[in-house]
């Protein structure tokens, strides 16, 4: 049987934490975490978030490894719709990552807050 992608994201196992961008930008003060951008690269050549660190989703679970060898960092994910982060989020958790926010709102609301 075939699942479209709103029943797919209405059935991911974890319970995502979704966080503004003001939100993670506050914590991000704090916590040392970091923003990651799962767009392409030509999404962000388009509307760049000049914060983030830009790891399409289509290597995510590769670079995530290299990049971030403690499971305890946050990481706040982020795309133009929300999609990709939450199944971004959904494929780091089952990686083991113990801090992982969607950050739900526009790209341009992202950037107003960092």
């Amino acid at each position: 049987m075939l699942i479209d992608i709103k029943t797919r994201i209405e059935n991911i196992s974890f319970d995502i934490r979704c966080v503004t961008a003001q939100k993670a930008s506050e914590e991000l003060v704090r916590n040392d975490g970091t923003l990651i951008d799962v767009r392409e690269s030509g999404e962000v050549a388009s509307q760049p978030v000049p914060s983030a660190l830009n790891i399409p989703r289509g290597v995510l679970e590769m670079k995530a490894l290299e990049r971030f060898k403690d499971a305890s960092i946050p990481l706040y994910i982020h795309c133009a719709s929300g999609v990709r982060a939450k199944l971004a989020a959904e494929q780091l958790m089952q990686m083991g990552y113990e801090k992982v926010s969607v950050v739900t709102c526009p790209v341009s609301t992202i950037n107003q807050a960092f």
